[in-house]
């Protein structure tokens, strides 16, 4: 059965979308060509061909403000190429990978903590917004992360000695040679 005029169909034959439709009857819902032979876009549950998608339902780049036909990156309230939303650092395209902001501009999570980033001395590992961290020793550490070097004890809040740039608890503070 044809999907556009629900009569049996003998001969030839397309199937789109799940459904089988008469060569002839499957056009475009705004300029009738059809579609046999060329690309078409589903939207608002009717069939269009590519032209007349661009023309009336294709988002507009935020970037470059030409109209999108393949796939869209919806970033920061606009929709982008793929190939426009990029990192202003490394200028690769973030695609759906986590991005952070600075002065308005994305970066990839690489470029943004190689840049604006705190490194916790502890672990290596990023401080990011909302993580409790500390200075001492001249480095900012996680609260965590702050730990004697020899039994890990916390020394968040404690008195704590340092030998060749490690922290030490009062116990292992002359007992131990690092």
């Amino acid at each position: 059965m044809c999907a556009h005029c629900n009569q049996v169909i003998r001969g030839p034959f397309l199937v789109a979308l799940g459904k089988s439709w008469h060569p002839e009857e499957f056009n475009c819902a705004h300029c009738k060509t059809s579609m046999a032979y060329i690309g078409f876009v589903e939207e608002k549950g009717a069939l269009y061909c590519e032209g007349c998608y661009e023309k009336f339902f294709a988002p507009e780049c935020a970037r470059c403000q030409r109209k999108i036909l393949g796939e869209v990156i919806n970033a920061l309230k606009q929709t982008w190429h793929v190939s426009c939303f990029v990192c202003v650092a490394c200028h690769k395209p973030i695609r759906n990978n986590v991005f952070h902001l600075e002065d308005g501009d994305p970066y990839c999570e690489t470029d943004y903590y190689a840049l604006f980033g705190t490194m916790c001395y502890g672990c290596e590992f990023p401080i990011e917004a909302g993580d409790r961290f500390l200075e001492a020793l001249g480095h900012t550490w996680h609260d965590t992360c702050f730990v004697c070097s020899v039994c890990c004890e916390s020394l968040e809040g404690q008195t704590f000695f340092s030998k060749k740039d490690k922290p030490l608890c009062k116990k292992h503070a002359h007992s131990v040679n690092i």
